[in-house]
């Protein structure tokens, strides 16, 4: 009996409290998806090394009105700003551009977060089904903040 008892407690701690998961597609996926089915476009530029994107992929991500929200409503990518593989979309090849030893920046990565001039991490880009850039932001998101920019999209209201 109380090899039972120890064995549900193991599986309610090692099972998280919710079964939704957030949907996560990659350029070339959303390309052929929305042939079919258009829908906006969020994407979530990131690094590594950014402790804000963690934040953002430990809590805003893992809310499940956010989750329900992205996968009923959008096609979600999470795009790393460092990746080092050429991504086709549109018809253009995007690459990988070293900036030092180590370094660098995807050219994608650049076209989708650049505001005012400069690329910070994390950034939220929503592109509309015609590819264009409908909302963008540099900074850590919570939940509600999150939830009020789809909603905003949904509505067609344009933020800034």
């Amino acid at each position: 009996m109380k090899k039972k008892i120890f064995i549900l407690l193991i599986l309610f701690w090692v099972i998280p409290s919710g079964f939704a998961q957030l949907r996560v597609y990659s350029f070339e996926e959303v390309a052929q998806l929305s042939k079919v089915k258009p829908k906006p476009i969020v994407v979530f530029i990131h690094t590594s090394w950014c402790k804000y994107c963690k934040m953002m992929e430990n809590s805003t991500f893992k809310n499940e009105e956010t989750i329900s929200e992205l996968n009923n409503n959008f096609y979600f990518i999470s795009f790393d700003a460092e990746t080092k593989n050429d991504i086709v979309y549109n018809n253009h090849r995007f690459k990988f551009v070293p900036t030092g030893k180590n370094t660098g920046i995807h050219e994608l990565a650049t076209a989708l977060a650049t505001i005012n001039g400069q690329v910070a991490y994390p950034t939220l880009t929503i592109l509309k089904a015609s590819d264009t850039i409908f909302f963008q932001k540099h900074s850590f998101m919570g939940s509600k903040m999150m939830l009020s920019i789809l909603n905003s999209c949904q509505k067609e209201t344009p933020i800034h």
